[in-house]
């Protein structure tokens, strides 16, 4: 049931307004004062807000600035309410947050409108994509560059787009982070099911620009019918959905994300493992600046990683000035570290694996969160995995230096004497995720 709260110091308002709302099909609460109603909106994250303006202790203005303040209330619907009916005040009450001023006593036919043209639409089940349940699960990418864009002649072949990969499997279509890649992407889904709506999760795995940077383009999110999910942890400074529309203010951008028209959800994650549908999600957090995770998904005996940015633990601290005393206990720290994301990884079908550098780059890019393709193969090989791409390309890299690269990795399967599949990612290619026999 879609929730309202009222934010009113008139006793007898919030029972009339209660009772008229619950007539309407609304989970109704309410607040006497604002610091209650502030607390109220944080606990249940209404669909709208009603609030008076004038109120002891914190005025309406405070409450509505506060609310918009919150990015988990950022898509709440805000109605500011008031006796005085000066532009003044409207134009007060708007710069505070609000999207809409009503003027007490209220017309109830009014509000009941513009709650039905702001809250009805969102509130509509979007069924999900149409995606065969039979078929083998899948990825396929979408963007394999890592840091900024590369287009031109040189990168044609593996592709010059940031980061996004498209998953399919146990009827869920879930997308890899939001690079420029993302683009492609959307007009794809948008010409496959032209005329149904689409309910897509995107798993972001952290927030730096060439993770996110594509999503102003992403056309699905411009069509009213879909929903669309957006998943990831906390960053450091920002909320998941503070990264996304800071991108989009002006004059970045002309369209704000408040103005996209799909039913779009945040939600930052508190678990380390959730669902997807049918599809079991593993996160785990990796070594790289900042809240950076890997995902795994799985479905059936099918898995399949993503660990776009990563820098084995133990590399870096050889790299680093560490007292005598604490060498020893520093690097056994940083080895149980890189065990647990072996673990994490252990028999997996499909990885899709930070490779940025060879080993003489790498010697000059120690600490700076991703890994050479020695340290990639080794983490594959010990971790059991069957096929291994080698993604998060260097913009310096052009095709040959790729190519030479992956010939590089299969030797060092080679010489291991053990089984591993080694390619790196290139935009178009579509991998099925055959389960390995175990």
């Amino acid at each position: 049931m879609k929730t309202i709260l009222v934010i009113d110091d008139d006793k007898e308002l919030r029972q009339a307004l209660t009772a008229a709302l619950e007539n309407q099909g609304w989970n109704v609460l309410s607040a006497s004062n604002g610091d209650e109603g502030l607390e109220l909106a944080r606990n249940h994250l209404p669909k709208a807000i009603l609030c008076d303006l004038l109120m002891p202790g914190k005025n309406g203005f405070r409450v509505c600035s506060a609310i918009r303040d919150d990015d988990a209330l950022k898509y709440s619907v805000l109605i500011a309410m008031s006796g005085k009916g000066f532009e003044d005040t409207k134009q007060a009450a708007m710069e505070a947050g609000a999207d809409e001023f009503m003027v007490k006593p209220l017309d109830f036919g009014r509000l009941c409108d513009v709650l039905a043209h702001i809250i009805d639409q969102s509130e509509v089940e979007v069924p999900p994509a149409a995606v065969e349940p039979a078929s083998a699960p899948y990825v396929r990418f979408w963007g394999v560059r890592g840091s900024i864009p590369t287009p031109g002649p040189e990168t044609v072949r593996y592709g010059g787009n940031t980061a996004c990969v498209e998953f399919r499997g146990g009827g869920e279509i879930i997308i890899l982070d939001a690079g420029t890649g993302i683009r492609n992407l959307g007009n794809a889904l948008a010409s496959e099911f032209a005329g149904r709506a689409l309910g897509l999760t995107i798993l972001i795995t952290h927030s730096h620009w060439d993770h996110v940077h594509g999503f102003p383009f992403f056309q699905p999110a411009y069509d009213p019918s879909n929903r669309i999910r957006i998943l990831g942890f906390e960053g450091t400074r920002e909320g998941l959905a503070g990264v996304f529309s800071a991108q989009m203010e002006s004059p970045f951008f002309p369209i704000g994300l408040a103005q996209i028209p799909s039913h779009l959800s945040f939600e930052e994650l508190r678990s380390m493992e959730f669902t997807v549908g049918n599809v079991k999600v593993q996160a785990a957090f990796t070594n790289h600046p900042g809240v950076c995770v890997g995902y795994r998904l799985s479905v059936g005996e099918t898995s399949i990683a993503y660990l776009p940015d990563h820098e084995p633990f133990h590399r870096m601290r050889n790299k680093s000035v560490i007292p005598d005393a604490l060498k020893d206990q520093t690097r056994q720290f940083a080895l149980a570290e890189d065990e647990k994301i072996a673990r994490f990884l252990d028999g997996t079908d499909v990885l899709i694996l930070d490779a940025q550098f060879d080993s003489d780059e790498y010697a000059n890019h120690t600490g700076w969160g991703h890994s050479s393709v020695d340290d990639a193969v080794e983490l594959a090989l010990r971790s059991k995995v069957k096929k291994l791409f080698l993604f998060h390309h260097d913009p310096s890299h052009n095709d040959t230096k790729i190519d030479q690269m992956v010939l590089y990795a299969r030797s060092v399967v080679k010489k291991s004497g053990k089984s591993l599949d080694v390619e790196a990612a290139q935009e178009g290619q579509k991998c099925e995720c055959v389960p390995a026999k175990r």
